[in-house]
C-alpha cells in the first residue's frame, strides 16, 4: 500500500483546531491566563500581553470550552447510542471470518489485505476475478450479488469450508451519468439490484448467524449523494439512500426484533478518494478540496470493526455539513439542489475506464469506455474498484461548491473552495 498523504493545511492547523476544539487544550489555556498571567506573558511576545489580559479573551476560551465539552459529550453519546448503550469490543482475529462483496479491486481489496495483514480470515465475493492472486488469508469465490441464488450457492461453500461470516460488509456498487429519461430501464433496474437489493440478499444469509450468536458487524458502504441528490444523479442517489435508511432499519430490527444487541452495524458515506480517475483534476492548481487516500478510507473502515464499534462513517468530516440538508428551510435545500445541478459537469463522466461488475452479458446502451456485447454495449463501472464511483468523484466536488456557495450567497463560483475547517 502506498503510505498515507496528510494535506498541508491540515498539517499545519493542527495544533489550533486542537487549541479551538479540544476541551482539554482550552482549559489548560484558562486556567493559565487566569491562573498563571505573568508565566503566560513570559512565553508569548510583547503584543500579545494585552490580548491575554484582556476579559475578550477569557471569554473566548470560556465559549471555547463550553462548546467543546458540548461537542466531546454529544459524541461519546452517538457512539454509546450507535452501539446500543453496551459495551462490547469482542473482536478476536483468529476467531473472526470477515466477507467483502466487491472486493477484488480498490477499497475492498485494501479492506482484504489490511484485515489480512491483522491475522483475520477473509472472503472475498466478487464476479470479477482478482488482478492478482489473493494470499493464503484472502479466500475468493465468483458471485452475482444481484442474484440471491448465487449468493445462497456461494454461502454454502463458504460455511462448509471456514465456517460463519462474522462481519458482512456491503461494498459492492455501480452507478451511471445520465438523466430519468435517457436511462435505460436495464441499468435502473442494476443499479438498484447491486446497490440496494443485494444488501437484502448477503443481509438474509449471512446475518442470522450472526443474531444467533448476538455477535458480528454489517458495514454498509454507502455515499455522501445518500443525502444529496442533482441531475444525472437521481438512480444512483436512490440506490445510496435506500442502503442508508437499510443501515438504520436493520440497526433497529437488530436490537428490537431480534434482540441482538451486540451486532454491530456502520455506514459509511466517503467523499474524495485519490484515486487514477481523478489524477487529472487533482493536478489542477484551482483543485483545493480535502482528498483522503484510498488506504486511509480501507483502514478506517477495518479500525471501526477491529474496535467493534458501530456508527456513521462521514469521510472528510468535513462534509457533515451536507448530512444536515433535510433539516434546512425548503428554499435554501432548492437552492442548493439547483446549485449542485447547474454546476454538473458533464466531462465527468467521459473518457472513464469501465470495468465489469455484474452481468458482464447485459447490453446496457452507449457509454464511454471499453465495449462489451456488442459494438455499441457497455457494462456499467465497478464502484468499488480503484476508478472509485464516478458519481462519487462529482458529488463530492459539488459538496465542497455548494459550502462556497452557502458562504458567498452566489450561484456563480470562479474557482473551487475547499471545506475543510
Amino acid at each position: 500500500m502506498a503510505p498515507s498523504k496528510i494535506a498541508p493545511v491540515r498539517l499545519l492547523t493542527a495544533p489550533i483546531r486542537l487549541a479551538a476544539f479540544d476541551p482539554r487544550a482550552t482549559a489548560a489555556l484558562l486556567v493559565a491566563a487566569v491562573c498563571y498571567p505573568e508565566k503566560i506573558r513570559s512565553i508569548f511576545p510583547v503584543y500579545f500581553h494585552s490580548c491575554i489580559s484582556s476579559p475578550g479573551f477569557i471569554r473566548t476560551l470560556k465559549t471555547l470550552l463550553g462548546l467543546g465539552i458540548v461537542r466531546a459529550i454529544n459524541r461519546k453519546l452517538s457512539q454509546y447510542g450507535s452501539n446500543n448503550w453496551k459495551s462490547d469490543d469482542t473482536f478476536i482475529k483468529s476467531q473472526e471470518v470477515v466477507l467483502i462483496t466487491g472486493g477484488s479491486s480498490g477499497i475492498g481489496e485494501l479492506m482484504a489485505y489490511d484485515f489480512a495483514k491483522r491475522g483475520v480470515k477473509v472472503i472475498v465475493m466478487d464476479l470479477r476475478q482478482p488482478k492478482n492472486p489473493f494470499p493464503s488469508g484472502i479466500h475468493f469465490y465468483q458471485c452475482d450479488v444481484t442474484k440471491s441464488a448465487d449468493i445462497s450457492a456461494a454461502a454454502a461453500e463458504i460455511r462448509k469450508t471456514h465456517g460463519d461470516p462474522t462481519v458482512l460488509i456491503n461494498n459492492a456498487g455501480i452507478g451511471t451519468g445520465q438523466s430519468i429519461l435517457e436511462e435505460p430501464e436495464d441499468r435502473v433496474r442494476l443499479t438498484f439490484e447491486v446497490n440496494t437489493m443485494a444488501h437484502f440478499w448477503t443481509t438474509k444469509e449471512f446475518v442470522p448467524a450472526m443474531i444467533k450468536k448476538n455477535h458480528g458487524h454489517i458495514v454498509t458502504v454507502a455515499s455522501m449523494a445518500s443525502y444529496l441528490v442533482h441531475a444525472q444523479n437521481v438512480d444512483y442517489s436512490c440506490t445510496k439512500a435506500s442502503a442508508l435508511a437499510f443501515h438504520e432499519g436493520l440497526t433497529s430490527e437488530l436490537r428490537s426484533r431480534y434482540k441482538a444487541p451486540n451486532v454491530r452495524t456502520t455506514v459509511v458515506n466517503p467523499g474524495w478518494v485519490r484515486t487514477p480517475l481523478i489524477d487529472k483534476l487533482t493536478s489542477d492548481p484551482r483543485f483545493k478540496d480535502p482528498v483522503l487516500e484510498a488506504e486511509d478510507v480501507a483502514n478506517t473502515i477495518v479500525s471501526q470493526v477491529v474496535r467493534g464499534r458501530g456508527g456513521q462513517l462521514i469521510l472528510p468530516e468535513a462534509y457533515n455539513i451536507a448530512t444536515t440538508i433535510r433539516s434546512w428551510p425548503s428554499w435554501l435545500q432548492i437552492g442548493a439542489r439547483n446549485y449542485l445541478a447547474d454546476n454538473f459537469m458533464d466531462e465527468t463522466f467521459t473518457g472513464l475506464q469501465m470495468t465489469e461488475c455484474a452481468r458482464p452479458n447485459v447490453a446496457l446502451g452507449p457509454l464511454s469506455g471499453s465495449s462489451h456485447a456488442g459494438p455499441d454495449a457497455r457494462v456499467l463501472p465497478d464502484m468499488s474498484g480503484a476508478g472509485l464511483d464516478r458519481i462519487d468523484v462529482s458529488m463530492s466536488r459539488n459538496i465542497t461548491r455548494l459550502a462556497g456557495w452557502l458562504k458567498t450567497g452566489s450561484y456563480q463560483m470562479d474557482h473551487l473552495e475547499s471545506t475543510d475547517r
